[in-house]
């Protein structure tokens, strides 16, 4: 069998925005606080976030099983709820606004691979979630995407392109269902 040169695959533009012990220790940390199944204080996972460089807001609670690649390229606005088995993939940037919810099993996946090129290059960018923002369970945001203030990605659905602001989206691709009427 002709052996592979494996350094052609490697994008050399990306930037993983820390050291490699940096990343080695967050995994460690990940796995013990975050990806674990067990309900661990909601406080702690707080102030380790913040320890590798994310930006995190006020009352803020992420469940049981929640894996994030990167927390130095994480905002995370207020009162925002992450829920059971979500997988933050941020391989760029991911602000999350306030008052918003990554349902069960949803995934923010900030990086793809160029299938056009031989050395299949990874491709980043980066998904912006505003204010009130609702991502339903097992839902797939990609990279680039940017999800308006309050709209919805309904449950196993897949946004492939921006989300308009108070829309219900639906289905893969997403596509707009109907109007969000935010009540008071």
């Amino acid at each position: 069998m002709p052996q592979t040169d494996l350094s052609r695959y490697q994008n050399k533009a990306f930037q993983r925005g820390a050291p490699r012990w940096k990343e080695l220790l967050w995994l460690l940390c990940s796995a013990i606080l975050f990806r674990h199944p067990l309900a661990i204080i909601n406080g702690l996972k707080i102030q380790v976030l913040k320890a590798f460089g994310a930006k995190v807001g006020t009352g803020v609670v992420i469940k049981p099983s929640v894996t994030i690649k990167f927390p130095w390229k994480l905002r995370i606005g207020d009162h925002v709820w992450i829920g059971e088995g979500a997988w933050i993939d941020n391989l760029d940037q991911v602000d999350i606004g306030s008052h918003c919810c990554i349902s069960q099993g949803a995934m923010l996946l900030c990086g793809n691979h160029n299938y056009k090129k031989s050395s299949f290059d990874l491709i980043t960018a980066p998904i912006t979630l505003e204010n009130g923002v609702w991502i339903g369970a097992q839902s797939l945001v990609c990279p680039g995407v940017r999800c308006g203030s309050h709209a919805v990605l309904s449950v196993k659905s897949v946004a492939t392109s921006n989300l308009e602001a108070f829309t219900i989206y639906q289905g893969n691709p997403a596509v707009a269902k109907k109007e969000r009427r935010v009540q008071d």
